[in-house]
């Protein structure tokens, strides 16, 4: 005597939702009769089975119902295959498979693994439970056509915290991976057989040890970004096989040694952060050849030499070049200006270059920021100081900063037609003597202004009332003399007021102390006279 076999894929919400509770249980009598009548263990066996679980396709639904001899048998049979019609509505209301297929089971394991070793204070993995299909926990993304896997991970700015487990080395159709912001320790996870990986971002964490060459059997890796954390050692040179990477940051790490320069081999590179770490020696050769670079950056290394003097032209698609805190000298390279003409940042700050500022520089009509300061540059004659005429051209320039440089003699009067947007101008630590011009006054837009520590002379009457937007303002020793302008008043913006080691007389103007927003005031070393203003007191 044959019985019933019945397979079914449904979705068991939606059984709930259609089912009546007291017919569910007539069908529970009846199979609990149906099976008292069966003799032996091989007719058992046959007896009927209903799977409900997540969604699946039509084609998925097995019926097989062989003809029951019995009366009671084919009692049994209609009310399952009257079921059969509503558990087939539930197809399309959900978006993953079976969670019984293999993949998504070692899929699901991986998952629990990397839940396992995570302290997860903000509740961000509360629903990683088995109550729901992992394609629904927070911060996963499956793909979205059978067999469903996990295609994206996502959890940045968790406050998770713990080691990353190396389980998720198993989520071999993994696209994009993203821990970062979070608060992880201990070493990079083992993810060398994710080779459908393309973005990797484990940035500002904890993370410590070194970089090992498992990542580099990530091959279809396009962006990873391992910045702000504790790494060490030096840079693999087997980072140089990832032939499609175009973006790599390593910023802020304590990485040391040279730049191998394997990494001159990705040709598709357009960005690489390499900045403020321990890095020695060179630029390497190789880089040069990079021609799709478009932002390079090694600030606060302790890497030299002189760059080459046609690096814009090996590099014509630069957009920000940052090399501030390190050790390179000589001329600063006129084929900036030249040949990289998309050039936007500049910072060259604290190196050793030397000789005059190019005025190819002014060719670069994008350029917004351009901080030269704390070098060796000169300019002693109007020839040399032929740069500032140039960079007027420059109309988007906000940023201009040659402090602590080797400038000398008068500031010429063209700097009144730097760009309207220039909102710093820093040219302290010079030898720059004379007046102040008064085209100064024309920068209006300017937010802070430093000309401390050289030697000017006269009032700062005719130009200073103008610029009504400062914020910080640096006149410290120098030689302006006269009374303090009662029209710093009127620069209501101001947060610091530094006048100190001039020549300033007579009594404080009591209108400073209307300076609502002011916080820092220097006035000492000068020849002033008279009581402090009694509405000092209303100074935050």
């Amino acid at each position: 005597m044959e019985g019933v076999s019945v397979t079914m894929c449904g979705c068991c919400g939606a059984v709930k939702l259609f089912l009546n509770p007291r017919y569910l249980s007539q069908l529970s009598i009846q199979l609990k009769l149906h099976r008292s009548n069966i003799g032996s263990r091989q007719e058992q066996s046959r007896t009927t089975r209903l799977l409900c679980c997540v969604p699946c396709s039509p084609a998925q639904v097995a019926v097989r119902c062989i003809m029951c001899p019995s009366k009671q048998q084919a009692r049994l049979a209609i009310p399952i295959l009257t079921l059969l019609p509503l558990l087939l509505l539930c197809y399309g209301v959900g978006n993953v498979h079976c969670s019984t297929i293999r993949q998504n089971r070692i899929d699901l394991q991986a998952l629990l693994g990397f839940k396992q070793g995570v302290s997860d204070p903000s509740g961000a993995l509360s629903n990683w439970t088995l109550n729901s299909h992992f394609c629904r926990w927070n911060g996963v993304e499956c793909t979205t056509t059978p067999p469903f896997h996990v295609f994206g991970l996502q959890l940045t700015g968790q406050s998770l915290s713990g080691q990353i487990s190396s389980s998720l080395g198993n989520l071999t159709f993994l696209n994009y991976l993203d821990l970062s912001y979070n608060n992880f320790v201990g070493p990079l996870p083992l993810l060398g057989r994710l080779q459908q990986l393309h973005i990797l971002y484990l940035n500002n964490n904890s993370l410590s040890g070194n970089i090992t060459d498992d990542l580099t059997n990530c091959s279809n890796l396009t962006a990873l970004d391992l910045s702000s954390n504790l790494l060490v050692g030096s840079i693999p040179q087997k980072l140089g096989l990832l032939s499609n990477l175009g973006y790599l940051n390593l910023r802020s790490n304590q990485l040391e040694g040279s730049i191998p320069g394997e990494l001159g081999q990705l040709k598709l590179l357009t960005t690489l952060i390499l900045g403020d770490s321990m890095l020695s020696g060179e630029i390497p050769e190789a880089f040069f050849r990079l021609s799709s670079l478009q932002y390079l950056s090694l600030e606060f290394n302790m890497l030299g030499k002189a760059l080459p003097s046609n690096i814009a032209e090996l590099l014509p698609n630069l957009v920000e070049l940052t090399l501030e805190n390190n050790r390179f000298e000589g001329p600063i390279p006129a084929s900036l200006g030249n040949n990289a003409l998309g050039l936007r940042k500049i910072d060259l700050s604290s190196n050793n270059f030397n000789g005059k500022i190019p005025t190819s520089l002014g060719k670069l009509s994008n350029l917004t920021w351009l901080n030269l300061q704390y070098n060796q540059l000169v300019a002693r004659n109007n020839q040399d100081w032929e740069f500032l005429s140039a960079l007027t051209n420059c109309r988007s320039l906000q940023v201009l900063s040659l402090s602590y440089n080797e400038l000398q003699g008068s500031l010429p009067s063209s700097i009144g037609n730097l760009s309207t947007s220039l909102q710093t101008l820093l040219l302290g630590g010079n030898s720059l003597s004379g007046q102040v011009p008064q085209s100064i006054g024309k920068l209006s837009a300017l937010s802070w202004l430093g000309l401390g520590n050289n030697n000017f002379i006269g009032t700062t009457e005719g130009w200073i009332e103008n610029l009504k937007n400062l914020q910080r303002l640096f006149l410290k020793w120098n030689n302006f003399a006269g009374p303090i302008p009662y029209s710093i008043s009127n620069l209501t913006q101001l947060a610091i007021l530094d006048l100190r080691g001039n020549e300033f007389e007579g009594p404080i103007p009591a209108s400073l102390g209307n300076l609502s927003r002011l916080q820092q005031l220097y006035l000492s070393n000068n020849n002033l006279q008279g009581a402090i203003p009694p509405n000092f007191g209303n100074i935050q």
